[in-house]
């Protein structure tokens, strides 16, 4: 059994509770369609949030998942992120608001963040398990496809895990929430939708004529080209 979101009072949304999520399943489907998300981390005594790719395994070895980044060994802040509890946030733009006053304006979105103390990674099934899901993340099915790493490779990546236990997710959907008199005074308002879609791919030179694996286009194709 998993447990609902916010299951604690530093993962509990204080403003506009009513855009936050109690569903697990809706961080999970976030997860699934962000691409980046953001470590926040302090080094050295600075607060840095540092954009990284990611993968997730809801069925992963912590409490109700597992969250994992990866970096160079000599990365401060992934030397750093194990001794201390950290954040790890993501976000989704699903459109502009655009209202009749400036106060008013907003951003369609769902984001998550999650809070814990990660761990690193040292079994050498669970590192390759995470470095697989990493590559998966960004294009499903790309794995199969690749050579395995080398032990200079493993050996110069550090990988952290982090439980999806302590984690939040809010969303805002809809028309601008203009005040009743901006509303009278008439004027435009609404909202520009935003996608992330992605291009034809692109072959890299020193690999022309080959041709672009079905995983690609599946890839391309899921993205709404």
């Amino acid at each position: 059994m998993t447990s609902p979101l916010s299951p604690t009072d530093r993962s509990t949304s204080r403003r506009e509770r009513e855009r936050a999520h109690t569903d697990r399943a809706a961080l999970m489907a976030l997860l699934d369609e962000a691409l980046v998300c953001h470590l926040a981390v302090v080094v050295d005594g600075v607060a840095l949030a540092l954009p990284t790719v990611f993968g997730a395994d809801p069925d992963g070895p912590d409490r109700d998942g597992t969250l994992y980044v990866h970096g160079s060994v000599a990365s401060r802040s992934l030397v750093a992120a194990p001794e201390q509890d950290l954040a790890v946030t993501f976000t989704v733009l699903d459109g502009l608001v655009l209202a009749r006053s400036g106060f008013m304006h907003s951003m369609n979105y769902r984001s998550a963040v999650v809070v814990g103390r990660p761990r690193r990674v040292t079994d050498a099934a669970e590192r390759q398990h995470a470095l697989d899901l990493l590559v998966e993340h960004a294009a499903p099915g790309r794995t199969a496809s690749l050579r395995r790493p080398t032990k200079k490779e493993l050996a110069a990546t550090t990988v952290l895990a982090l439980s999806l236990h302590e984690a939040s997710v809010k969303s805002r959907a809809g028309d601008p929430e203009d005040e009743p008199e901006d509303v009278a005074a008439g004027g435009w308002a609404g909202v520009v939708p935003l996608t992330l879609v992605a291009g034809e791919p692109v072959t890299g030179a020193d690999a022309a004529g080959e041709p672009v694996p079905q995983h690609v286009r599946d890839r391309v194709r899921g993205m709404g080209l």
